[in-house]
């Protein structure tokens, strides 16, 4: 409920960041009785654009829209969506539960377009603690970018949404360019890739696999080479069966939140296949390619090497040399590559407004955040007016945090803890299997 200080409204919340889950909190928080507005600098919504490849779908059902996992009935939902765009017989006859990716950008750009509370094109430059009589608030500083006004807006709370950033490895950073870059710009420069004599995927995951496939279908590699590296043990596929998923989940994240922080940051590198893998359908569909493309004993220009990390890259002419080391053998060899696509992942980023917050956040050995298990950061200040905090989250609540199927369910909880009351319902048990030892177990047992 929006009150004043003096002329100046104070908002419940203030969203930074406008992606699938601050836009999922917006529209679950529209007639909730809560009063929240989101800032985001794009101009208008947009998801990954620079991997939005035809062909490609969500690893997750439809039903991890922005708001069916916590209501279903919700005018956002995808099939809300789909209703006003006459597709929902298209849909149905569709029978798949996995979605065109550019599908699901649309849909989250109808959503965007529809919630008032979502401001794009604003930048948030700067937050500070606002100390008033009857208690503290937050002072959000924002840049229209249209008209290059300073905006200031007061919350009791934040929400933090700016996600990841494009992660690089420290020797790519220096030659990164035209012809050397993240594979969130693959879209962006594929013109480049295809006119190139030779191209280099460099990464594990599905978005190397993507890039890879993509590029193989497109590209003429009779005449140019396709490489893809990965340091992984093989070309392996994503953990993807039925009691693998539970642990993307409200339960398994209970059991992972309680663990010791070096048994969490052990295991999340024991899990690297639930959430690193590639799709067994891209695996399948890749390997179905270089068959067709070597019928008649043709021989095109195809590299697949595993256990292979990439030590450096120099510019040599306007071509590329990798240094690779082969870390089972321990070998060492070069590689030239006009163009080098690193799908080497994201990481989280301390955003430059939050600067003047920094001394009041507790932080971990690694320099990370100490989260609560409502997603609250934990603070030195003495206030009930909370920083939330969305897909930053890993390290204290598993592999779900980046998972757009628990992104509803987060902001459940949340609504749920700035609205003190049940705003939402939250289910408390939602898979078969049980996580828990102990007596919890052993209650099972009785």
């Amino acid at each position: 409920m929006k009150t004043n200080i003096g002329s100046r409204p104070i908002y419940d919340a203030v969203g930074i960041g406008i992606g699938p889950f601050n836009l999922g909190l917006a529209a679950l928080a529209e007639g909730s009785g809560l009063d929240c507005v989101f800032f985001e600098q794009k101009s208008e919504f947009h998801w990954h654009e620079g991997m939005l490849i035809n062909g490609t779908t969500l690893q997750v059902p439809f039903l991890a829209d922005l708001v069916s996992m916590a209501d279903a009935t919700n005018k956002y939902s995808f099939l809300s969506y789909l209703q006003q765009h006459e597709r929902l017989y298209h849909f149905y006859f569709l029978e798949k539960f996995h979605i065109p990716r550019n599908e699901y950008n649309h849909y989250c750009q109808w959503a965007a377009e529809q919630l008032d509370s979502c401001r794009f094109g604003m930048k948030v430059e700067d937050v500070l603690p606002f100390g008033f009589e009857d208690g503290f608030l937050y002072e959000v500083h924002v840049r229209n970018e249209t008209s290059g006004e300073l905006e200031t807006y007061l919350a009791r709370h934040l929400v933090l949404g700016i996600g990841t950033r494009p992660h690089l490895p420290a020797y790519a950073e220096e030659p990164a360019g035209k012809r050397v870059f993240h594979s969130a710009e693959y879209l962006k420069k594929k013109e480049e890739c295809l006119n190139a004599r030779s191209v280099t995927v460099v990464g594990s995951g599905q978005s190397a696999a993507e890039i890879f496939l993509d590029l193989a279908r497109d590209m003429d590699c009779n005449n140019s080479r396709l490489n893809w590296l990965t340091r992984s043990r093989g070309f392996f596929p994503m953990e993807y069966s039925k009691l693998g998923l539970e642990y993307f989940s409200p339960d398994y994240i209970d059991f992972f939140y309680q663990l010791s922080q070096e048994k969490k940051d052990r295991l999340l590198l024991e899990q690297d296949l639930l959430y690193k893998g590639i799709s067994a359908e891209t695996i399948g569909e890749i390997y179905d390619l270089m068959y067709e493309k070597s019928v008649g004993s043709q021989s095109p220009n195809f590299l697949l090497q595993s256990m292979t990390e990439v030590t450096g890259i120099e510019q040599q002419g306007s071509s590329h040399v990798l240094h690779c080391r082969h870390w089972m053998t321990e070998d060492t060899f070069e590689l030239e590559s006009d163009v080098v696509i690193f799908a080497t992942g994201y990481k989280p980023a301390i955003p430059s407004f939050f600067k003047s917050l920094e001394e009041f956040i507790e932080w971990d050995e690694q320099g990370r955040f100490r989260i609560e298990r409502n997603y609250r950061l934990k603070t030195h200040l003495l206030t009930k007016n909370e920083i939330f905090i969305q897909n930053g989250e890993m390290h204290t609540h598993g592999v779900g945090a980046p998972d757009l199927g628990l992104g509803a369910y987060r902001n459940t909880v949340i609504l749920n803890e700035m609205a003190q009351e049940t705003l939402y319902p939250v289910s408390k048990k939602n898979v078969f299997q049980n996580f828990q030892g102990g007596e919890r177990c052993v209650a099972l047992l009785r």
